[in-house]
């Protein structure tokens, strides 16, 4: 990873790792199931998704597209909640999946989408950021 390009009012001002993204929701039907672990490490401008080559995926065999999917939306929650949280502060970030958990009927886009909206929080609340 290189160095970020952005200035420093940019979000994230340091690197934040070993964010738990959980979206977790049991009562009643459906039921919706995310977890992931990732990195906010300042980057280009923008919301810049990767996954890190030593990345773990936990609850059995997911195909790569739905993969994927997840994480794609774990991006849009991402960029969904800075905007939501942060308006008019520019975002240079390297969101880096590291663990993936799935449930073979719970998980879907959507969880993954509240997931990332929750990551944000819990990083915002960590840099004592408020919206």
């Amino acid at each position: 990873m290189a160095a970020a390009t952005a200035g420093p009012e940019a979000f994230p001002p340091r690197p934040v790792r070993g964010v738990r993204a959980r979206h977790v929701r049991q009562a009643g039907c459906p039921s919706s199931v995310a977890d992931a672990t990732v990195d906010f490490e300042p980057w280009e401008e923008g919301v810049h998704l990767e996954v890190a080559t030593d990345a773990t995926v936990h609850g059995g065999p997911v195909p790569q597209e739905d993969l994927a999917r997840y994480h794609a939306a774990l991006a849009e929650g991402v960029r969904a909640e800075l905007a939501e949280q942060l308006p008019g502060i520019p975002v240079a970030l390297a969101l880096v999946v590291h663990r993936t958990v799935v449930h073979d009927v719970d998980t879907s886009e959507y969880a993954y989408r509240r997931a990332g909206q929750v990551a944000v929080r819990e990083v915002l609340a960590l840099l004592g950021t408020s919206a």
